[in-house]
């Protein structure tokens, strides 16, 4: 078990979350930055909208207690006391990395007539929390109204009113399906209306999972638990990642595929329990499918149960959960593991700015779900067809894309900050994203 967050813990979290974005550029300065396009503006929120929901990181009984993974600017505690890469990072922490990191950037400015983009450093992921688990389950439809009423109206409305919030973006740290409840509902569902108000259809909004349809959601990278601070540290771990031998033909980390119903999981863990007593002669892999059971979240903050089998497998099955999207997506490109793939949603249609969809093919396998679960597919038989060379240039195509779906440790080395990382990538896309947006609307 990690080591609980400390009271001094918090308050150096709080005190360097409420440090001014100027500080924060005297002690990250970048040399000869071309700030063409690229200004950013973050509005100044009280810290109920954020820092202040740190603070009661064990008000959710029936979510978790978050506390443990605060340390390090929601990096979590390091895995060993000698890592300097690995952390015990949890998902929802995105918003506090991502902050982090947004008073890092080098084109910040502090007048926001002069900005390409407003960075609204707001904690939407863990607001959520007291709608979903806490005291005001029964008013979901109320989440985001404050913020926009402290926006638009008392801080100065004049930011908000340039653009009607076409400038704006948020980073959320839970999937867009968890902010889709109609404002309507009743008796409300699982889920919150923040991404049904009509004030916030303007605002892009960086969720870790998007829906296919809405124009404001975009989907970055899950942060893993891998952030190096330096150069030498990123490319020891591809060297590690290159030189690792794959004797397991394909893996499968997750909890579930335990339901008596048909369903892509249950498939592939009735294959894998059979497909290890066949014989392997001739295939080169020792052995064919590696299970490793997550059931019950004890994978989720110890990298060291999958990524083993991982770096020793050929391809990582990525198969849809509760929502289309996986986390271990992300841990498998780490692993130089080529992600297999049974629907579009879970990656092609999601990750767009860090894993081109036109590329997917250069990275990736898929195999329709459909075929698996109702016509007796068998993946290794798919998996085993594909050449070696082929497979080869896959994982070399996969240890590429390495860099791009990592979140690199604040503080990080100026070498390291010239080499773009899923933050990098998702402020350019961002700020491209809203130019177009805005080009587009002085034109109507």
């Amino acid at each position: 078990m990690p080591p609980p967050l400390t009271r001094s813990t918090t308050t150096i979290i709080l005190l360097l979350l409420s440090t001014t974005s100027a500080t924060i550029i005297n002690q990250y300065p970048y040399q000869e930055q071309d700030c063409t396009n690229k200004w950013i503006f973050i509005r100044q929120l009280p810290p109920r909208f954020n820092v202040d929901l740190l603070t009661n990181c064990s008000s959710y009984p029936l979510f978790n207690n978050f506390c443990p993974y605060l340390p390090n600017h929601g990096l979590g505690h390091k895995t060993h006391n000698k890592t300097h890469s690995w952390f015990r990072t949890d998902p929802l922490m995105l918003e506090v990395i991502f902050h982090h990191r947004m008073l890092e950037y080098p084109c910040l400015t502090t007048n926001p007539n002069l900005a390409t983009a407003i960075y609204v450093p707001y904690y939407g992921g863990l607001d959520s929390l007291k709608y979903l688990y806490g005291p005001e389950v029964n008013n979901s439809f109320r989440h985001g109204q404050d913020l926009y009423h402290y926006l638009s109206k008392k801080d100065s409305p004049d930011i908000w009113d340039k653009y009607m919030g076409h400038d704006h973006f948020l980073v959320l740290s839970r999937s867009a399906w968890d902010f889709n409840q109609p404002e309507g509902n009743d008796p409300p569902g699982f889920g919150t209306s923040f991404l049904e108000l009509p004030e916030f259809y303007n605002v892009t909004a960086l969720t870790s999972e998007a829906r296919a349809y809405p124009w404001q959601e975009r989907a970055i990278p899950y942060p893993t638990s891998f952030h190096p601070p330096s150069l030498h540290f990123l490319h020891s771990w591809i060297n590690r990642v290159k030189r690792s031998k794959r004797s397991t033909l394909m893996m499968f980390a997750a909890g579930g595929g335990i339901s008596a119903n048909p369903n892509i999981r249950r498939s592939i863990r009735l294959e894998c329990e059979n497909v290890t007593q066949l014989s392997d002669e001739g295939s080169g892999y020792s052995n064919l499918c590696e299970f490793v059971d997550c059931s019950n979240g004890v994978c989720e903050h110890d990298p060291l149960k999958f990524m083993r089998p991982m770096l020793q497998a050929s391809f990582c099955l990525q198969p849809p959960g509760e929502t289309p999207t996986r986390r271990s997506t992300f841990d498998s490109i780490i692993a130089g593991c080529i992600p297999v793939f049974f629907e579009d949603l879970t990656a092609r249609k999601q990750y767009g700015w860090h894993l081109p969809e036109d590329q997917y093919h250069e990275f990736s396998v898929f195999i329709p779900k459909e075929e698996v679960v109702f016509k007796g597919l068998q993946i290794v038989d798919v998996l085993q067809s594909i050449p070696t060379n082929q497979v080869r240039r896959m994982r070399e195509r996969v240890i590429e894309m390495l860099p791009r779906v990592i979140y690199r440790r604040h503080g990080s080395s100026l070498g390291l900050k010239e080499t773009q990382d899923a933050f990098d990538i998702a402020v350019e896309g961002t700020l491209q994203r809203i130019k177009s947006r805005l080009d587009e609307v002085a034109s109507q």
